[in-house]
């Protein structure tokens, strides 16, 4: 059995995984290029051989007599002959040689470089159609990586900064206390109590939506009645939306029962609603609909309402972590952890709007 990257690859495809590429990949198409790239080494050195080999057959006839040969062109004009068909036969196999061999020390330069921390290096694309199609593979994981490691620094430096401030509010009240400004009493100490259970929620979001980039989120699948968990989750915002003066509604038809982990889906269902009912002013509405996707293979969910909508210009970035407007109560995480939970379910989202009509989120799930 080939190695490659198939080997294993079960699953919804990894957010890694480019846009527009199939997964799991077919082993295929990796075993056909690896077998057309041996075939051309194989070919290569053939044709090197042969050449070699007319070109010893050519020198024999041309100095098998030795330099006193009397038949045929003086040794001289032989001599020059001969050294000239070696410097052309040289010529070619170097030629051969380099255009197959140059590009894979670039990639194997550019590896190397990788190696060492240095993502922005990318290899021409030059050479034969298998070594061209190397020096692609290896700019596009290159570009990958680079990416990565730019979230990797945002994530740090968001994630410092969103426990900056309540970090500095716990401090502050703790040093005031300590130094005799404020009593230690409830009034006091109870937003401590509140920043911090701020955090713990930004570190469990933190971590789930780690575990769920990385691929390694454990789902606990087991056939659910998604209209009466929609009615659950609608329920416990019933009195935060009559306070608000928003109606919410719900239109959940008999839907057919679907394999998914109902504490991730009633988690998700929670932070489109609570994102919502945030932008939704006063005697505003949300719908909330349900009903079997158009291929009938699943359910899908939609999340509406006609609050403050998103600009065009943030549309894009709305399930990107921390990605937020400025008058934002949440830490940014809410949308990130749906997107990346409903595609663990191997499901799809997305997010419609315009700014002061409202927003539409649509979930689709499969039945298993």
């Amino acid at each position: 059995m080939p190695h490659g990257p198939w080997r294993g690859a079960t699953g919804p495809r990894p957010p890694w995984w480019p846009e527009g590429e199939s997964w799991p990949p077919p082993p295929e198409a990796w075993r056909g290029a690896r077998g057309r790239f041996l075939r051309r080494i194989g070919c290569l050195l053939g044709g090197i051989f042969l050449l070699v080999l007319a070109t010893g057959a050519i020198a024999f006839k041309l100095f098998g007599g030795g330099f006193d040969n009397s038949s045929g062109p003086p040794w001289p004009v032989r001599v020059l002959f001969g050294l000239a068909l070696l410097l052309i036969v040289a010529t070619i196999v170097r030629r051969v040689i380099r255009r197959t061999a140059a590009p894979i020390g670039d990639v194997m330069e550019a590896a190397d470089r990788v190696a060492a921390g240095d993502y922005s290096v990318r290899v021409d694309v030059r050479g034969s159609g298998e070594v061209r199609r190397l020096a692609e593979s290896f700019n596009e994981m290159a570009t990958r990586l680079q990416a990565h490691e730019e979230q990797r620094r945002h994530l740090l430096a968001d994630v410092a900064h969103e426990l900056r401030t309540p970090l500095a509010i716990v401090r502050g009240n703790l040093e005031a206390m300590l130094d005799g400004v404020y009593p230690r009493d409830d009034e006091h100490l109870l937003p401590l109590l509140d920043e911090t259970a701020h955090m713990t929620r930004l570190l469990e979001d933190l971590r789930t939506l780690s575990l769920a980039e990385a691929g390694t989120l454990r789902l606990h699948r087991e056939p659910t009645d998604l209209g009466a968990l929609i009615a659950d989750v609608v329920a416990a915002f019933a009195a935060r939306a009559a306070a608000g003066g928003v109606e919410l509604t719900v239109t959940a038809p008999v839907l057919p029962d679907i394999e998914v982990d109902p504490v991730r889906i009633r988690e998700v269902l929670e932070n489109l609603i609570a994102n919502a009912l945030r932008y939704t002013p006063a005697k505003g509405s949300i719908r909330i609909d349900a009903a079997p996707s158009p291929d009938g293979d699943g359910v899908t969910v939609t999340v509406a309402d006609n609050g403050t909508g998103i600009a065009s210009a943030d549309l894009p970035h709305v399930f990107t972590r921390f990605a937020k407007s400025t008058d934002s109560g949440g830490s940014g995480l809410g949308l990130a952890i749906a997107k990346r939970l409903v595609e663990a379910h191997g499901g799809e989202i997305g997010a419609e709007s315009r700014s002061g009509r409202g927003t539409t989120i649509r979930i689709t799930l499969p039945r298993a």
